[in-house]
């Protein structure tokens, strides 16, 4: 490390890492990489550093910018869990009309920003805006108190690790696996026809409209418009409890139903304790 710099600017309240470093790399005349390895000078990839920072990294970035430690890891995502990185955008896709800074260049990127959970400002609590258009925000409107509830225990498993019987994170990429309808649609359909229509019968309705659908398990982060759906099947899975996993078992087959199995019956099988869902708990 070359020393600590001379002027440094404070992160905004939400910034993520790279974004700060981004920013100094302008006030120094500099590309971000290059202020990167300042303090870093095996750095290869500044995006790398949001996810994967180690407490010594942490540590000689803080002594550049005259910060504590701790301050330099809570604006990376290193410390969520890895579940999350799927969820987390390599640029900002919402952003909020009340809290977005425009007086600010190059323009700061906030966390909330990249995460595929949210659907309101962590900060003021607007919802958020994009580019998408569509009607499913109309659609949705119904399952909107739901999906505040899932963002919540989304935002609360990534940001600070709290567990529930199932981690919400997991609830949401196994809602994204394909299910089979009956009567059985054409073989060109069935990727219209994923596990959260079960949960969320309007969801299919939106899927019916759509030409294309390239979200899945592995892609999970879902449009803003569409995202509420997603949310509101995570809150009505996590309040119904194991015995709903039972029920989604009838909606699969073949691998995706094997796969869905594996990673939920050391769950169902003690689920008799809860007793069957209830529709109470559904909505």
């Amino acid at each position: 490390m070359t020393g600590p710099l001379p002027v440094t600017l404070p992160p905004l309240r939400g910034e993520v890492l790279s974004s700060w470093i981004s920013r100094h790399a302008d006030f120094y005349g500099v590309t971000p990489l290059t202020m990167l390895r300042h303090g870093l000078p095996d750095a290869t990839s500044l995006e790398a550093i949001d996810f994967s920072l180690t407490n010594a990294q942490a540590n000689r970035i803080a002594g550049m910018f005259g910060v504590s430690p701790q301050l330099v890891r809570s604006l990376s995502f290193a410390g969520a869990p890895k579940a999350a990185h799927r969820f987390i955008a390599k640029s900002p896709m919402q952003r909020c009309g009340r809290c977005t800074q425009t007086d600010v260049s190059p323009p700061p990127i906030l966390r909330s920003e990249l995460q595929g959970w949210r659907i309101t400002c962590s900060h003021c609590g607007e919802p958020y805006q994009d580019k998408t258009t569509s009607d499913g925000e109309r659609t949705l409107e119904p399952y909107r108190a739901a999906a505040r509830r899932g963002e919540t225990l989304l935002n609360n498993h990534a940001e600070r690790r709290v567990e529930t019987w199932l981690p919400p994170l997991e609830i949401a990429r196994l809602l994204l696996m394909r299910r089979i309808p009956w009567p059985p649609p054409r073989d060109g359909d069935l990727w219209r026809y994923r596990l959260l229509g079960a949960i969320v019968p309007d969801f299919d309705a939106i899927l019916a409209r759509e030409t294309s659908f390239p979200h899945s398990p592995k892609h999970p982060i879902l449009p803003l418009c569409i995202r509420p759906a997603l949310l509101a099947g995570v809150a009505i899975i996590d309040r119904a409890g194991p015995p709903m996993l039972k029920m989604l078992h009838g909606h699969m087959m073949g691998e995706n139903r094997k796969r869905f199995v594996m990673a939920t019956d050391h769950l169902v099988s003690p689920a008799i304790e809860w007793g069957p869902p209830q529709q109470f708990q559904l909505i």
